[in-house]
């Protein structure tokens, strides 16, 4: 019995897995080919294999592999959920490592269903008893909120032996835009009523970084100081979709497939306001030294690229690195590249602190 068109392209992303490829330009490529010639500015991209790369470490490769073969069995059409993206594990893995802090726990609230986690480490002396770490937890707007985000923090506050903050914000579908935002803007007045602006580091992921960026653009038009730093890990910086990568690593990233249930965040506002997308703002008028990262296969990889060349135009102070075949999250925390961009972060953030490593 002859196969159906949905049968042969399945099996062929089965077949693409089972070789260690992936399939990319399965279908559409002889339409998209029809498409440029009538001359509407369209690219022809042949289907081909792309192979695990031999230029990142085993475990990656081994992330890489495991990955193009959930895309082959749903057939290229489900992401990851927003939480394992942003490599944040199990809670009970998490609540293990999390043991080991020693130091004080508090929850303060925010307003319904929102709240900040503080950790202090038990163990400071000098210039670390001053200086704190904040941070926005990713998951797309509608995920990766609750304990996870007081076990990271505990897990980091023992690692690095400084103050963390944690802001859990409410999420989609019940909380769209100014919503998460307000709640990011509490945290961040509370957070500045006990820290000098120096002494602050503010880091976001994914979603969180639109709102890091967000909250630093509204504070400063509402008249608050900036901190020592910014950290913005494969932020989400267009609402708009907008950016080359959102083209042409949509079947490379193996981890977003594309932006789904986020983009509610801003249903019903002007999608290019810099609060919504943060790429859009006046960098010029003040912004703290920025650490991005992204990935080569991150579906949002433009986000970050376009979001460090405005910041370099605008003179800020901005490094960028990207991760070789690095998808949306990186590897999910389970390779040797993720624990560099953990330390390149903790590098920046002891800089900004005037700290040694």
């Amino acid at each position: 019995m002859a196969m159906t068109r949905r049968e042969l392209g399945a099996a062929a992303m089965g077949a693409a897995a089972a070789a260690g490829t992936v399939g990319i330009g399965m279908t559409g490529a002889a339409s998209a080919a029809s498409s440029a010639s009538s001359g509407d500015g369209l690219l022809p991209v042949p289907a081909q294999q792309i192979p695990v790369p031999k230029t990142v470490s085993p475990e990656a490769q081994a992330f890489i592999r495991a990955a193009q073969e959930r895309v082959a069995a749903t057939q290229g059409g489900k992401s990851t959920p927003p939480e394992q993206a942003a490599g944040m594990g199990s809670p009970d893995m998490l609540r293990q490592a999390a043991s080991r802090f020693k130091g004080k726990s508090e929850t303060i609230p925010l307003g319904p269903d929102a709240v900040l986690y503080r950790v202090v480490p038990a163990a400071r002396t000098g210039r670390r008893t001053q200086v704190a770490f904040v941070d926005i937890h990713g998951g797309g707007f509608i995920s990766g909120g609750g304990e996870i985000n007081l076990l990271r923090a505990q897990i980091r506050a023992a690692q690095w032996g400084v103050e963390i903050y944690s802001i859990d914000y409410r999420l989609l579908p019940q909380h769209t835009y100014p919503a998460p935002l307000d709640d990011c803007m509490a945290a961040w007045r509370k957070i500045l009523a006990n820290h000098k602006p120096a002494d602050l580091v503010l880091c976001g992921s994914s979603a969180g970084g639109n709102l890091a960026a967000a909250t630093l653009l509204r504070g400063r038009d509402e008249g608050l100081p900036m901190p020592a730093g910014l950290v913005l890990h494969t932020p989400v910086m267009d609402m708009l979709g907008e950016g080359d990568s959102r083209k042409t690593n949509k079947y490379l990233d193996l981890v977003l497939r594309d932006m789904g249930d986020a983009r509610a965040y801003g249903e019903g506002q002007d999608q290019s306001h810099p609060y919504i997308s943060p790429v859009h703002g006046d960098f010029a008028k003040g912004w703290p030294p920025t650490l991005l990262t992204t990935g080569t296969r991150d579906l949002l990889l433009s986000d970050t690229v376009r979001t460090h060349r405005a910041l370099r135009r605008a003179n800020v102070q901005a490094d960028l690195l990207v991760t070789e075949a690095g998808s949306h999250g990186g590897f999910m925390g389970r390779a040797p590249e993720d624990m560099e961009i953990l330390a390149e972060t903790l590098k920046f953030s002891m800089a900004r602190w005037g700290l040694e490593g």
